[in-house]
């Protein structure tokens, strides 16, 4: 099992703060963004990890995670030791084009995916190790799902299909068909990446992770489990990462 960091975007969303750096560089509580899902998957027993990013900061990247063996420069605590390799994204093209890059990395092994801006307080290590065949995603309740992407449920609550924005993206429905959106943490065997290659990009010209899962929905192989305790999108304003900061202080992080 092999993991992947998703680390690029211009997220713009975070206005001025990420003017000149990446957002996965942001302090948010005593460490950078980035360090949070490097230990997740430390946590889920992943050793090999590629990081992709743009090519914009990939230097920064470099710079801070070297060869992945990251030791605390007060009380010399071991934060993560990881075999860390890096790709750059030359242009944004969707997570699953992110995905699609580690496919030389991941040979026939299974892929654990985590977008580098969501944060976890357990780092679902229960669920992960009783993934065996298939997709494995992870949902959460949320008040705004026309934001996400979401699961459909048919009448005996099995999954039937994703739905990437309803009514923006997904022209299908005009209104989500529940609350349970997506959340940034995923969990592939060796075929997707030819689902991947036979994707093509959607309406805002990308190439969507929602539509991996969804064709993993449509072969009855798609495992969806609730997240175990909060879960946060680092990336959505500026104000949360100063949250976010304070509920890891808080709750702990990747327990």
């Amino acid at each position: 099992m092999k993991g992947l960091i998703c680390a690029g975007g211009t997220a713009t969303r975070l206005e001025e703060l990420t003017r000149v750096t990446n957002k996965h560089l942001l302090p948010v509580g005593r460490w950078p963004m980035v360090y949070y899902p490097l230990q997740l998957l430390q946590r889920l027993g992943v050793r090999e990890v590629l990081l992709v990013t743009g090519k914009q900061h990939a230097g920064d990247f470099i710079d801070l995670l070297g060869n992945g063996h990251v030791v605390a420069r007060s009380g010399g605590e071991t934060l993560f030791d990881l075999d860390l390799t890096y790709k750059v994204q030359v242009e944004a093209g969707g997570i699953a084009q992110v995905v699609g890059m580690a496919s030389s990395f991941a040979h026939d092994d299974r892929l654990v995916v985590c977008l580098g801006d969501n944060l976890f307080e357990y780092a679902q290590a229960d669920a992960v190790a009783g993934w065996q065949d298939g997709a494995l995603v992870f949902v959460k309740d949320v008040p705004d799902p026309e934001n996400f992407g979401v699961v459909e449920y048919d009448d005996a609550g099995h999954v039937s299909d994703i739905v990437e924005k309803a009514g923006v993206v997904d022209t299908r429905y005009e209104r989500p068909p529940s609350n349970d959106a997506v959340v940034g943490l995923y969990c592939y065997p060796p075929e997707v990446f030819d689902i991947i290659a036979a994707l093509a990009p959607s309406s805002r010209g990308e190439l969507e992770i929602t539509d991996v899962n969804r064709e993993f929905a449509r072969r009855g192989q798609l495992d969806v489990r609730r997240v175990e305790g909060w879960w946060r999108d680092g990336g959505k304003h500026w104000d949360d990462l100063a949250e976010v900061g304070r509920l890891i202080e808080e709750t702990g992080v990747n327990k």
